[in-house]
């Protein structure tokens, strides 16, 4: 019996001790959290009672050259609902399909549906906004918002670009640029109760946005408009798939117009181009159509440059020393490298005629008899130090490599293809960056758009740099290449861009898609002007033109037509000393 009552006592004692211990684990975990932690439980406990809305920042402008506005923003309301606070849900299922212009089962899955706060439409029309707050209807929030607006409709759609349902940048400028532009959101917050009602007598905390800065770009409104119906025009005239142009100041890489046509309009970018009906595609088909519409082939696609890429042969020719301006060369419409006999595009031939003559000719025996004395090794150097086997850095996204052979995979045959601009492929933003870098002088420019960063005001501005290009030709050999591609214009295959009073070099460039059989034609033409001191260049590029299809004699003239107009407005006058060089160019 004793010793049941001292195991009793024990027992006791135990479960005492235990509880004791518990006890005390749980004062002192009070204690830790009400010292160290109650910061924290302060501002879990006030985010349970707290609600966020986002207000949207207004995003930054991109003006043009002379300060036009390409993309501005147009005030939208975006109309949500607090499901805790709705008193009436049937009539605010009706108010909102009703003046939304929504499906009334849409309206009701959102509006029945528990969360904190659910979002019935965006870039909602203000006037609408403001009808559905006269309802004064509990639990449905109209916020103010911004929606992309862009004033000139599809001018340089696919260089600026759009922004999606979150304002964010999709493509162009508007993703490139997207952290200058987008500034940083506000918030209004408010105060609920235990239900999640809003305490009136609480109010509202508002943090203001941070409107996004403004972004000026080299591009002229002006002159993109004129090069857009200039492309238009031999588009529609010669029945092409595409055209594209670039515009640009080979001294330090600007862009003044990029040009491809057809454009698509920018306040309502997902809808075809070409009056397409989508209906039956799924949605995989419709996108992939989108992207095709979206595409800036000046930089996202290569293509076979043709003869203006004589321009790289000639160049790293002239500054070897292989070869100079009065070099004797002799055009039987032919020429056999191994095993393999390569044409002229003149099938009886020039007959002996100097380089420079085979220049203006544009003739393929005498660029391919120059990459041979080059040789495989020289000229692939030449290919790297021109820096045609890197990207151009251009700022705009998804740019394009060139598409080369490797130097191991590369014959005498393929060597005399590139030579004449076949059998590789390059981006046409890569060869005016490259041509533009031999002929200013031969320094490397980079091309670009962004000019500067500023507030609205204009009072913040910030400069943006681009890396100073190396020196890839020298100044005397630049000088030697000015003066051959001026006779081209004046003497040669590129007579159709000769404009009385203004002195052009250039270069025409006729090249055969593959399949050759298929016999599609790509037909360019890349001028710049003054030849003596270029401040414009211009390359223009026409896909599958029908009927006559030489760059000469279709592309030549929309540049000439182009540089008319624009050197006068950019004020390049003419001047006597070219009329009467030129009088003598053609006698």
């Amino acid at each position: 019996m004793k010793k049941n009552k001292t195991f009793h006592k024990k027992k006791v004692f135990v479960v005492f001790l235990g509880c004791f211990v518990i006890l005390a684990g749980l004062i002192g975990r009070l204690v830790y959290l009400m010292a160290f932690r109650s910061d924290y439980y302060y501002e879990k406990a006030e985010d349970l009672h707290e609600r966020e809305r986002d207000i949207k920042a207004a995003r930054g402008e991109i003006l043009d050259a002379r300060g036009n506005v390409l993309a501005a923003n147009k005030t939208v309301c975006t109309v949500s609902v607090i499901h805790s606070q709705i008193k009436e849900p049937e009539k605010v299922i009706q108010v909102l399909s009703r003046e939304l212009e929504m499906e009334e089962e849409t309206v009701r899955k959102r509006v029945e549906k528990v969360s904190s706060i659910e979002r019935i439409k965006t870039n909602v029309e203000k006037e609408t906004g403001e009808a559905i707050r006269k309802y004064e209807l509990d639990g449905v929030k109209v916020d103010e918002d911004y929606k992309r607006y862009y004033p000139m409709g599809d001018l340089a759609s696919k260089v600026l670009g759009f922004t999606g349902g979150d304002n964010q940048g999709i493509i162009g400028l508007e993703v490139e640029y997207d952290e200058v532009l987008k500034g940083e959101a506000g918030q209004i917050l408010t105060t609920t109760d235990a239900r999640g009602v809003e305490i009136d007598e609480m109010g509202e905390s508002r943090k203001d946005p941070r409107e996004g800065y403004d972004l000026q770009i080299s591009l002229d409104a002006n002159i993109q408009e004129y090069v857009e119906q200039a492309a238009g025009k031999v588009m529609e005239e010669k029945e092409a798939e595409r055209v594209s142009i670039l515009l640009m100041n080979p001294q330090n890489g600007e862009i003044l117009a990029m040009v491809n046509v057809p454009e698509f309009d920018l306040n309502d970018p997902f809808t075809l181009n070409n009056g397409q009906d989508t209906d039956g595609l799924s949605e995989e088909e419709k996108q992939d159509l989108l992207n095709q519409m979206w595409r800036n082939p000046c930089l996202n696609d290569t293509y076979e440059p043709g003869s203006t890429f004589k321009i790289i042969t000639m160049s790293a020719g002239l500054e070897e020393g292989v070869v100079n301006k009065n070099d004797q060369f002799q055009c039987p419409g032919f020429i056999v490298v191994e095993d393999r006999r390569i044409h002229c595009a003149k099938r009886t031939g020039h007959g002996a005629e100097t380089f420079v003559q085979g220049a203006q000719n544009s003739c393929n025996p005498v660029f391919i008899s120059v990459g041979l004395r080059l040789g495989i090794d020289r000229y692939y150097d030449y290919f790297r130090q021109f820096g045609l086997m890197n990207l151009t850095g251009i700022d705009l996204p998804g740019e394009a490599g060139t598409i080369m052979h490797k130097k191991e995979n590369m014959g005498l045959v393929e060597l005399a293809t590139v030579a004449f601009g076949q059998s590789f492929q390059i981006t046409p933003i890569q060869l005016a960056a490259t041509v533009s870098s031999l002929i200013n002088g031969g320094v490397r420019v980079t091309p670009h758009l962004g000019v500067n960063v500023q507030q609205e005001d204009g009072s913040y501005i910030t400069e943006l740099n681009y890396p100073k290009g190396e020196r890839i030709l020298s100044e005397e050999t630049s000088k030697t290449v000015r003066e051959i591609l001026e006779t081209v214009v004046s003497e040669g295959s590129g007579k159709n861009a000769y404009i009385e009073g203004y002195r052009i070099g250039g270069k025409t460039a006729t090249s055969q898609t593959l399949p050759r059989s298929a016999n599609r034609y790509i037909s360019s033409f890349l001028g710049f002007a003054p030849a003596d001191a270029p401040q414009v260049l211009g390359l223009c590029i026409i896909h599958n033109p029908q009927g006559i299809y030489y760059g000469g004699t279709i592309a030549a003239p929309v540049i000439r037509d182009i540089f008319a107009n624009v050197l006068p407005y950019l004020g390049i006058e003419k001047t006597p000393s070219s009329e009467k060089e030129e009088t003598v160019d053609n006698s």
